[in-house]
């Protein structure tokens, strides 16, 4: 596959590519000469310069009543593909529910391993409510993701300023850490006496995030508004009936 071709696949052909490949080659010159070289007639040149200029591909600068073409670095093609798929990959948690949404039917990923929980633990993060209801199982948490990924996780949480409201069981806390406060955006109850909650859980927006123990090591996102509206009614009718938490972490 030649450059034309390769090129061609992100955008830059036809016209826009004779253009792109002579501003390129003659690094800066009249709007003229580059049409000329390119094989096009000026007027033809000018819509195509246009969209180069606004792909950050050239720039135009007007001199002496002339305008001139000047081919940009050719490395920043790649820095902006790169930003791009960073924002895409950043709206797309959004996009997919309005898609899915459109759709009117439930979405169900799968996630194995260490980076699948990873993935569904820092989904939760793209909530727009900035609200989440969570169900965590300390020990489970501490061995997968482990308590680094946690740390960098709930900092996270904090700059985006997403409130938890949390369900623990005490026979489940390890560690005396994660307790309720307003600095930390978290407020936490512990289940009654003989409820364990074994497996973590996110409810936001539209979705029900599922973490597993590290034996079984998955991580699962259910999108669905029906599903996600009965997990909620399930965790507030828990929460009413579970106990502050008050413990000491001065120690």
């Amino acid at each position: 596959m030649d450059m034309e071709e390769k090129l061609a696949q992100i955008g830059i052909t036809g016209k826009l590519f004779k253009l792109y490949i002579a501003a390129v080659q003659l690094g800066e010159a009249p709007v003229q000469a580059v049409a000329a070289h390119a094989g096009l007639a000026r007027t033809t040149a000018y819509d195509v310069l246009d969209r180069l200029e606004q792909e950050a591909l050239i720039r135009i600068e007007e001199r002496n009543g002339r305008r001139y073409v000047i081919a940009e670095d050719p490395v920043g093609m790649l820095q902006r593909l790169e930003l791009r798929r960073q924002v895409i990959s950043d709206v797309m948690p959004q996009i997919r529910s309005l898609y899915n949404g459109a759709k009117g039917k439930p979405q169900i990923r799968f996630y194995e391993g260490e980076e699948g929980v990873q993935t569904v633990l820092w989904d939760t993060l793209t909530c727009q409510s900035k609200f989440l209801r969570g169900i965590l199982s300390m020990n489970e948490l501490i061995e997968a993701p482990g308590l680094a990924e946690m740390d960098v996780y709930i900092e996270e949480r904090l700059k985006r300023g997403i409130a938890l409201k949390v369900l623990r069981s005490p026979n489940k806390d390890v560690e005396k850490i994660w307790p309720s406060g307003q600095e930390q955006l978290r407020e936490l109850r512990y289940a009654p006496e003989g409820v364990t909650l074994g497996v973590t859980q996110y409810v936001y927006d539209n979705k029900v995030s599922i973490i597993s123990s590290k034996r079984e090591n998955y991580g699962l996102i259910i999108e669905s508004e029906d599903f996600a509206n009965l997990q909620s009614v399930l965790f507030e009718t828990l929460w009413s009936i579970s106990t502050p938490a008050k413990f000491d972490t001065s120690n």
